[in-house]
């Protein structure tokens, strides 16, 4: 198929031509962009129905949370860039400090060339297209890697990426992504990595830029806490959490990780937990339209293993034939217990009880820097203590995951939980290089302070300038 390659080695040819065409000033003016993203959004409206078909082979995933979370996301994004491109690209005058006069400033986004994006299996089809978004609407030429582990998905998001764009602006890359991005990154140099996944990869993809010194955006993960005070509407956020977690069967880089509940309402809180899990799912989950299945063998496996862990509140029946987990919750876990130390990404959420706002602290110290990070409190000092105390990438305050559905908000880790920040404008800004232009004046006379010779009375100027 025209645009993508299969092998292991991509052909350097193909890559040459994505320079070529960067360099052809082809994808640079803004109705290029523009009529790119507009093709984007016809081709993955045209697909829509494949799409949720794929999705739902590769792991179950229910239509409605494949819309929801994967197709309307991006086309939310598309909408977004394609309403404030032309403000996004116009130049941003600034102030010109008094020492630099007669001259003016401004702030020109430049695209950066031939970007590489590297997308995970959990939401195969956002993860993709939605930083491809701010890569085009910057300028780019881009490469495009999908997971392997959605080949289905996989297989019609090449199609949609086909259909929408030159092959010489966009290739996708299919197979293993140990043999293809080693060999491409070795061989080519990209103008920017953008890579979804986990810390572990991330390391290796930082390492494998690092001698080209090509810059990184990383979205990686972390054990995402969800913290309910004493004050918070119990009933409420046991509804919230449940959805959260549960949600793709929990394999959302977000979803809440494990629940730190005050001893004063814990019993409430598992007692909501569990009806709300049944009214979600139903008393038998197995036969319920809305609840995903782990990806694969191996990460059914080790979500499997954590289950002896701790007691099971309720759920965890497993059935390996089908990649099955019950909706589980743990109760009386050791902090050592590989659960409270592995970001879970299954349908199991742990329970820990707190009574004092320090044991919080402490706990998500184990594992610091979460991507994300929700707190349930009827009381705003609570809700600044946890915020301003514990460094996470974004979150909510009386809910989960909505953040990642506003466009206009960033999304991005700190520390562990990666480096930089995407969605909407700031996807943008990932792709383009923010290029600072001062312009002097042709016509008018300058003071010709900063010329030598330099004298005292120069050195008196100049400080008044600059104070």
């Amino acid at each position: 198929m025209p645009g993508t390659t299969n092998n292991s080695a991509v052909p350097l040819s193909r890559l040459h031509a994505l320079r070529s065409h960067f360099h052809s000033r082809a994808t640079r003016s803004y109705s290029a962009r523009h009529n790119a993203l507009k093709a984007l959004k016809r081709s993955l409206r045209k697909h829509e129905e494949e799409l949720l078909a794929v999705m739902h082979a590769d792991m179950r995933k229910p239509r409605f949370e494949a819309y929801m979370a994967d197709i309307g996301l991006v086309h939310a994004e598309i909408d977004l860039a394609l309403a404030n491109l032309r403000d996004w690209m116009r130049p941003e005058h600034v102030p010109t400090p008094l020492a630099l006069w007669p001259a003016n400033s401004n702030i020109h986004p430049q695209p950066l060339g031939v970007v590489l994006i590297i997308a995970p299996w959990n939401y195969p089809a956002l993860l993709v297209l939605s930083p491809l978004v701010g890569a085009i609407a910057a300028g780019n030429c881009a490469v495009v890697k999908p997971s392997e582990e959605t080949p289905h998905t996989a297989a019609v998001l090449e199609k949609i990426i086909v259909e929408a764009f030159r092959t010489e602006q966009v290739l996708v890359v299919q197979g293993p992504g140990a043999d293809v991005i080693p060999p491409m990154m070795e061989a080519f140099r990209f103008d920017h990595i953008f890579f979804t996944g986990s810390p572990a990869v991330g390391r290796k993809i930082l390492t494998m830029a690092a001698p080209q010194l090509v810059p990184v955006t990383l979205e990686l993960g972390g054990k995402s806490p969800a913290i309910v005070d004493r004050s918070a509407n119990v009933d409420l956020a046991a509804k919230r959490i449940a959805w959260s977690k549960f949600f793709n069967a929990g394999q959302t880089c977000i979803a809440t990780d494990y629940a730190l509940v005050h001893a004063d309402v814990m019993d409430a809180f598992l007692a909501a937990l569990s009806k709300h899990t049944t009214t979600f799912f139903g008393k038998d989950p197995r036969r319920s339209p809305h609840f995903a299945r782990m990806v694969n063998d191996k990460h059914f496996q080790r979500v499997k293993r954590y289950l002896a862990e701790g007691r099971v509140l309720f759920g965890g029946q497993a059935d390996p034939a089908e990649r099955y987990i019950t909706p589980a919750v743990l109760t009386d876990l050791p902090m050592e217990s590989m659960v409270m130390q592995e970001e879970i990404f299954g349908p199991v959420l742990p329970v820990i009880p707190w009574e004092e706002p320090e044991e919080v602290l402490a706990t998500v110290a184990r594992n610091p820097t979460p991507l994300a990070m929700y707190v349930f409190s009827r009381t705003r000092s609570v809700q600044r203590f946890f915020t301003e105390r514990i460094a996470f990438g974004g979150g909510c305050i009386n809910h989960c995951l909505l953040h990642f559905g506003n466009p206009h908000l960033p999304l991005g880790g700190v520390g562990t939980s990666g480096m930089g920040c995407y969605h909407g404008k700031r996807s943008f800004e990932v792709f383009s290089h923010i290029q600072g232009l001062v312009t002097a004046s042709r016509l008018l006379p300058e003071p010709g302070v900063h010329y030598p010779p330099y004298s005292t009375w120069k050195e008196k100027v100049l400080r008044w300038v600059m104070g």
